[in-house]
């Protein structure tokens, strides 16, 4: 009989985790990013346990109350990666699908590249390979991205954003997240003392780890990214299909933002799911192993620029 999970430990840590759907269904790993919880998610998770899969859930390092570590070091991608294994162990699985968003992403990318043998299959949404977003820098991607070196500094952006959570009723709004998610930053993020863990992610982002260094994945993927993205632009996104060394599909969502799980759950669960059937097709199987073959790169059908484009 499956446990369900509420909470799984690593180390001195303790995680939170939202475990639904099918007790028995294949599972589904979902990772939130910046500034979300593991809420962010409850537009997309009812269709994918409508299809008959379990979805496993957790408030991240630093967003769950048990694992805030004050150390910057403590926060590097190799750390985060580590946290979603010792998820899968917790609850006996051996290989999962995994989707993030943000920088969930950039963890489901550190996850499928350290630890192949547990990820059946990616979905990454709205930010690409982290090889890929580095290469785009020169390309524009730098002047999306001046807030992370603002995040640098100590102690005042906790200061800053803080207060502005709870003295702007429209903060949600302002940053292009859709209600109700919007009203619930101040709260999930703010009032919840979460804030200075989620900074962390990005203080850790120079720090030297041998487990964080870009390399290609070697799982079936797909990214998917808004072409309306103020915060990933389309040189990091037609990057991404080089540092995937197997079946790869690039869904472009013509008019969307960043906030893809909060503002096109449809689109968002669409992917997920076009993405096992995939595995299960090529594979005959649900989440066991398959070999990897280089695949090509598609945007939606609706339009938008192709990965094979030049950056």
């Amino acid at each position: 009989m499956t446990t369900r999970l509420t909470r799984f430990d690593r180390g001195p840590f303790t995680f939170d985790v939202t475990d639904a759907g099918p007790a028995d269904g294949e599972p589904i790993v979902l990772l939130h990013g910046f500034p979300q919880r593991a809420s962010c998610w409850e537009l997309v998770a009812p269709t994918l346990h409508h299809n008959g899969f379990r979805t496993l859930a957790p408030d991240q390092r630093g967003y769950s109350p048990g694992a805030r570590p004050t150390r910057r070091r403590d926060y590097v991608q190799g750390e985060l990666a580590a946290d979603v294994v010792a998820l899968l162990d917790a609850a006996g699985i051996g290989r999962a699908h995994i989707v993030g968003h943000d920088w969930g992403a950039i963890v489901g990318w550190t996850v499928a590249a350290n630890h192949p043998d547990r990820v059946a299959t990616l979905t990454a949404l709205s930010v690409p390979h982290p090889g890929a977003f580095l290469r785009a820098m020169p390309h524009g991607q730098i002047f999306r991205s001046w807030y992370m070196a603002a995040f640098q500094v100590p102690v005042l952006p906790e200061k800053l954003l803080g207060a502005a959570m709870r003295t702007q009723p429209d903060f949600g709004e302002r940053m292009g997240l859709p209600q109700p998610f919007a009203s619930r930053v101040a709260t999930e993020i703010g009032d919840s003392g979460a804030l200075p863990g989620a900074l962390g992610w990005y203080r850790a982002m120079f720090l030297p780890d041998k487990r964080s260094t870009p390399r290609p994945v070697r799982v079936p993927t797909t990214f998917v990214w808004g072409d309306a993205d103020i915060a990933i632009g389309p040189a990091a996104a037609r990057l991404c299909s080089g540092w995937v060394e197997a079946n790869y599909e690039f869904i472009v969502l013509p008019g969307a933002d960043h906030w893809l799980p909060e503002a096109h759950p449809d689109d968002v669960a669409a992917a997920i799911l076009a993405r096992v059937t995939d595995h299960r097709t090529r594979t005959g199987s649900d989440a066991t192993d398959s070999t990897p073959a280089h695949g090509t790169d598609t945007a939606s059908p609706a339009g938008g620029p192709s990965a094979q484009d030049s950056a």
